[in-house]
């Protein structure tokens, strides 16, 4: 029952959480081991005290940098040559600058005030969007309650790059059919609204969901899986069905215009990963190591699934499947990837391939609606399992901490895999499903009162890159 109240308060304030005035409630913070990482996971080995005048460890610092490009390079290239290629020739460009332009948009929002939501003192759902305005406060000193080894600075773009490629992700379900001012606005109101403060509850400190620093459900989710895909994935769901099916689909055929930009891509989106899910160590020890290699079995394994059940059911394995299933096994090892074992995460990948398609080659077809680059089915769907499988497969051997670092009613509660975890994973699942999903249709509907969502059936059909940005990829 107090779960329950709790969970209702949170739908409530989530949903009305901009109204930025007023002081921020004062955030129980939960006594923890010091370690590299209160955001995703504490330490599985303790950090090298640097220099007596000095917390920083320069090791750490380079890693957390080197993995901010990463997953910044995730983006670009990477997402945008891995979902340009997937559309038709007429909008590759228009494709393309959804993710480009975020890499600006968003950047100004995290400066603003983005960063304070997230990452701010504050309630159990956002921090005081003032607290970091301008990033002010942000600098070479460690913020010892997230990473205490690195510059607050360093913690601060490492976080950045997340909230880019996020927002990204969404693009693809309503690509080849959206205007892009309502792109602008929808991804503006999104990530105020669903963004930053779900960023808050799982990674902020006295986030409703984070178990290391004071949450009041034990929610674990190392890099993302939750606050990145889950979220993308039902928004991309919901964004699919509002803004209605492409002209022609699914009678005319859509193929994707230039494989070999998607295979890059994908490739591009491998190596960056390591950055998301190893970099959410936020230190370069043995935590780091066991992100990494979990990421890697997971991604070949969700593409040896894939391949598998695309040659059995349709006699021929495709390139394009590969690379999906490759998607898939990274998007389910994402929340997992600094708690479980390569065997696990191996599994963890197999399954998660596997379920993803289905989801895209035969529920996606029954239900009729047009994902137009299975954002749900690879990134949403993908996430869930990983999430449950955590739930089981978590082990204190991996990250000693979940053993010992939850508190309820003042004892300590082991949070290795078992059916208790998967309840709790569970509830974060569903609580980020249902704001992420609610709130996605408000701002839809908001934003077709205000600008409209779709292009004309004219400029839909000359294609996006002419109609909105008076260009084109390819001149014949």
């Amino acid at each position: 029952m107090r779960y329950l109240k709790s969970l209702s308060l949170w739908a409530a304030v989530s949903l009305a959480s901009i109204t930025f005035f007023g002081s921020p409630l004062s955030a129980v913070a939960q006594s923890a081991p010091p370690g590299p990482s209160a955001a995703s996971t504490l330490i599985a080995a303790p950090p090298q005290p640097g220099p007596a005048s000095s917390p920083l460890v320069s090791g750490d610092n380079a890693w957390m940098l080197i993995s901010s490009a990463l997953v910044l390079m995730m983006t670009a290239p990477g997402l945008i040559l891995f979902y340009g290629g997937l559309v038709r020739s007429q909008n590759v460009l228009s494709t393309m600058m959804h993710s480009l332009i975020l890499m600006a948009v968003m950047t100004l929002l995290w400066m603003l005030y983005g960063y304070s939501v997230a990452f701010g003192e504050g309630n159990a759902f956002f921090g005081n969007p003032m607290q970091y305005f301008l990033l002010q406060g942000v600098g070479m000193a460690p913020n010892a309650d997230y990473a205490p080894t690195v510059p607050h600075q360093t913690f601060m773009l490492f976080q950045m790059m997340f909230a880019i490629i996020t927002p990204c992700l969404i693009s693809g379900a309503f690509a080849e059919r959206i205007k892009f001012s309502a792109y602008l606005l929808f991804v503006t109101l999104w990530a105020t609204f669903v963004y930053f403060p779900l960023a808050h509850m799982v990674w902020g400190k006295g986030g409703f969901f984070n178990w290391a620093l004071g949450g009041t459900i034990p929610v674990l989710d190392f890099a993302g899986g939750t606050v990145v895909h889950i979220s993308s994935g039902i928004s991309a769901l919901v964004c699919a069905i509002v803004v209605g099916k492409r002209l022609g689909y699914p009678h005319e055929p859509m193929v994707p215009h230039n494989v070999v930009f998607s295979l890059i891509g994908t490739g591009l989106l491998w190596v960056g990963w390591f950055g998301f899910n190893a970099g959410s160590a936020l230190s370069a020890g043995g935590l780091a190591t066991a992100a990494f290699a979990a990421t890697h079995f997971s991604a070949a394994a969700g593409a040896l699934s894939w391949t598998l059940m695309e040659w059995w059911l349709k006699g021929k394995p495709s390139v394009l499947g590969a690379a999906s299933g490759m998607v898939a096994g990274l998007a389910t090892i994402t929340p997992a990837s600094g708690f479980v074992s390569i065997p696990a995460a191996f599994l963890t990948g197999i399954v998660g391939g596997a379920f993803c398609y289905l989801m895209v080659t035969k529920l996606k077809a029954h239900f009729g609606y047009d994902d137009s680059l299975d954002v749900f089915g690879v990134h949403g769907v993908g996430s869930i399992v990983g999430m449950l499988l955590l739930g089981l497969f978590a082990s204190a051997e991996v990250n000693p901490a979940i053993a010992s670092t939850f508190k309820s009613h003042g004892n300590i509660q082991s949070l290795v895999g078992g059916f208790h975890q998967i309840g709790f994973q569970a509830i974060g699942i569903v609580s980020t499903a249902i704001l992420s999903g609610m709130a996605t249709i408000v701002i839809l509907k908001l934003v077709d009162v205000l600008v409209g969502l779709r292009v004309s059936e004219e400029e839909e059909s000359a294609g996006l890159d002419v109609s909105l940005h008076g260009e084109a990829a390819y001149n014949e």
